[in-house]
């Protein structure tokens, strides 16, 4: 057969001659929803939702650091290809670090006045993000406060077990 007759069947089949197999087979919904829900990490949290396509994370970390020399921030990380940056972090005084400190007693009591003071006015003030403008405001980025140094723990490995699987799953943190 030559080059030219060849040319001339496929060219017949594709302009219409023939449906192709793929044409034949709708796709389920099911499947699709399936494949769907697979590509996403979410995290429902006290503080708001985040959603994104594993496909578009760049990177996955966790650090701790100290901010003016009171707060040890434990902060997890997932940057993406996008224009913003998720940063999910739970604060410790530096005092708390420190054994048999007593100002541990006094942060406690003022939690619990932090705590009332919420209830008193309907704000979850420990599930917000705390910044000092200008300094903490940082450009596109996304931020959650988390309660509890575990919470924080349980939030990096779902999000980095679900990038390293390409395997989405959805955390739930919320309370």
């Amino acid at each position: 057969m030559s080059p030219k007759t060849l040319w001339i069947i496929v060219a017949s089949l594709l302009v219409g001659g023939i449906p192709l197999k793929a044409q034949d087979t709708p796709t389920t919904p099911a499947a699709s929803t399936e494949k769907n829900a697979n590509r996403f990490w979410q995290a429902t949290l006290a503080g708001g939702n985040y959603m994104v396509a594993l496909d578009k994370i760049t990177s996955v970390s966790r650090h701790k650091y100290i901010l003016d020399g009171t707060l040890i921030v434990d902060e997890v990380t997932v940057d993406t290809v996008g224009q913003s940056l998720a940063r999910f972090y739970f604060v410790t005084p530096v005092s708390e670090a420190a054994p048999a400190n007593i100002a541990a007693d006094v942060i406690d009591h003022g939690r619990e006045l932090l705590d009332k003071a919420a209830d008193h006015v309907g704000v979850n003030v420990q599930n917000m993000v705390v910044k000092k403008y200008p300094d903490t405001s940082h450009a596109k980025s996304i931020e959650y406060r988390i309660l509890t140094a575990p919470e924080l723990t349980a939030l990096y490995n779902s999000v980095h077990n679900a990038w390293e699987s390409g395997k989405g799953r959805q955390y739930n943190g919320a309370k």
